[in-house]
C-alpha cells in the first residue's frame, strides 16, 4: 500500500488553486482517481484529504454502527454529506473550496502533511503550532516507553528466560 508522508507548503493562488504534491498525486493516480476525497477534520483546525484508503476507512466505520441508529446518521452527515471530491486540472491542482478554506483558516499558503493512508491541509501558522506541541507530547511519550519498555495500556514484556501469562 502506499503511503502518503513528507510536508509541502504550497501557495494558493487567486482562484483558490494549489498544487497537490507529486508524490500524492502519484498515489492517487495508482487508485485510478483524479482528485482528493476531503473534508473537515473532525479533531483539528484542518482538512482530512486523501483516496479510496480513507474513503474506505470512513464507509467501513459507519456500517459497524447501527444503520437506523442517530450514530449512523451523524457520522455519515459528517464524513459523507461534508465531503467533496476535488478535482485535479492537468497541471496537478485543485481548487479549494471557500468553505474547506474558511473551516482550516487557508489563505495564501498550505501545508499539505503525509498521514499514512491519508494527509492534512493546514493553515501554515497552525500546523507548525501543532507540530511543535505534537513533538513535545511525543517526544514524552517516548520517554515513557523508554523507562518501561512499553506504553500505557500494555501488557509488561516478559524478561528474558521468563514465560508470558
Amino acid at each position: 500500500m502506499d503511503t502518503f508522508f513528507s510536508t509541502y507548503r504550497n501557495r494558493v493562488d487567486q482562484k483558490g488553486r494549489v498544487s497537490v504534491p507529486a508524490p500524492f498525486r502519484t498515489i492517487l493516480a495508482r487508485e485510478g482517481l483524479e482528485g482528493v476525497y476531503c473534508y473537515p477534520s473532525l479533531d483539528l483546525d484542518a482538512l482530512e484529504a486523501g483516496g479510496h484508503a480513507l474513503l474506505e476507512a470512513n464507509r467501513a466505520l459507519t456500517e459497524q454502527l447501527d444503520p437506523y441508529s442517530d450514530e449512523k446518521t451523524m457520522f455519515s452527515a459528517v464524513f459523507f454529506g461534508e465531503s467533496t471530491v476535488l478535482k485535479l486540472d492537468g497541471e496537478g491542482r485543485m481548487v479549494l473550496p471557500d468553505g474547506l478554506k474558511s473551516f482550516a483558516g487557508i489563505t495564501d499558503e498550505v501545508m499539505f502533511v503525509g498521514m499514512g493512508d491519508k494527509f492534512l491541509l493546514w493553515n501554515p501558522g497552525t500546523y507548525d503550532a501543532y507540530r511543535k506541541d505534537a513533538r513535545a507530547k511525543v517526544r514524552e511519550m517516548k520517554r515513557v516507553l523508554g523507562r518501561s519498555g512499553r506504553l500505557a495500556g500494555e501488557a509488561p514484556a516478559a524478561r528474558p528466560g521468563e514465560a508470558r501469562e
